[in-house]
């Protein structure tokens, strides 16, 4: 028993309720193992937000790791899925049990980014010597530090939003009293499924995939390209050498099952967000109008057309992988999900111009 009377609480390793990896896998224990590492800073991130949100905000996880390098860095988020376990020491789903972890165990660091009741509530209810991000003070959202009034600010007021000229990860390390030094994503595509998606690229026989993501939800319908746009562009990269294969999930399931049967182009289906990152990773060039899979396409380091009318286009940091592509006639409906013109403004982009920039990305 002596042997198992000494516990390190402290090890980044321990789980409190398990073996930790090192017991389980190598049979150590605490008493004489060589694995133990001091945890320097218990760090939370809360970032429960959409998936693309989530995956924008991994770059922070790089910079913590940098400058706390044994620290454990625990994160509470409505989609865990997304989040790479191999850089993420604790990945919870918003819950009663996620939340009385976040409210009971005593933390260095906490960051909460969004500027939702829930998020800044429970950011307020955590025992951190410091704090980050967006809190509830008063009654209602404030900014934990002065660093977090201009990110506050600008979603505040759209006169702000439109004038700002700093992209969103500079935002968020700026809101951590930090500067953005270039850290980019950190997304985990799944060895088995690549292996299993792998075959869409022999069906290609050598020619250049271009993934399509031709969707853009139901909150966005301002940022749809007219359908005959799509068939125009498939056929043109058809018959520039190029393999199109339209993407999407459920809700454009029907929208690409006809581009399929007008085009015969490529059409994997709709499948697990899993699956759907490692089918995007077969792509070597991606073309999108919905951020979310504008930032799987970052995490997998992939060249990338963006489509953009609704936002300001300096939030977007592309890594110089991507092109913006906007209407010429510019857009009225700031953020907005419906339009104010007879004709929306994304007929104003043109087929050519966006043919010629996938030539140019995917480097034929």
């Amino acid at each position: 028993m002596d042997t198992y009377s000494t516990i390190k609480y402290d090890c980044r390793h321990f789980q409190g309720h398990i073996p930790c990896r090192p017991n389980k896998l190598r049979g150590k224990v605490c008493g004489s193992c060589d694995e133990y590492v001091r945890t320097s800073k218990r760090i939370l991130f809360i970032k429960l937000g959409a998936i693309g949100d989530v995956i924008r905000t991994t770059p922070l996880v790089t910079r913590f790791r940098s400058e706390y390098p044994d620290c454990r860095i625990s994160w509470i988020t409505h989609s865990p899925a997304i989040l790479p376990k191999s850089a993420v020491d604790d990945i919870w789903r918003l819950d009663t049990e996620a939340i009385l972890k976040a409210e009971s165990l005593p933390w260095d660091i906490a960051i909460n980014l969004d500027k939702d009741v829930e998020a800044c509530a429970l950011l307020a209810r955590t025992n951190a010597k410091e704090k980050f991000g967006f809190t509830l003070r008063d009654g209602h959202i404030d900014a934990a530090t002065p660093a977090a009034e201009h990110k506050l600010v600008t979603g505040l007021f759209d006169g702000l939003s439109k004038t700002n000229t700093k992209n969103y990860l500079e935002e968020i390390f700026e809101v951590c009293h930090l500067d953005f030094r270039g850290e980019d994503y950190l997304l985990d595509a799944d060895p088995k499924l690549l292996a299993k998606w792998k075959h869409l690229r022999g069906e290609a026989n050598g020619k250049p995939v271009i993934g399509l993501n031709t969707g853009c939800g139901e909150r966005w319908r301002t940022r749809l390209w007219p359908e005959e746009n799509w068939v125009a562009l498939i056929e043109g990269l058809q018959q520039a050498g190029f393999y199109p294969m339209v993407l999407g999930g459920p809700d454009e399931h029907g929208l690409n099952t006809r581009y399929q049967e007008r085009t015969g182009c490529a059409y994997p289906g709709h499948h697990s967000l899993q699956d759907f990152i490692a089918i995007s990773a077969q792509c070597d060039t991606i073309v999108t109008q919905v951020s979310m899979m504008m930032h799987i396409a970052i995490g997998l380091k992939k060249p990338m057309l963006l489509f953009n009318n609704i936002f300001n286009r300096h939030e977007f940091e592309l890594y110089g992988r991507g092109v913006i592509v906007e209407p010429t006639t510019g857009c009225d409906c700031y953020y907005g999900n419906t339009c104010t013109r007879s004709r929306g403004c994304m007929h104003d982009i043109a087929v050519e111009p966006v043919l010629a920039h996938i030539t140019k990305l995917a480097g034929k």
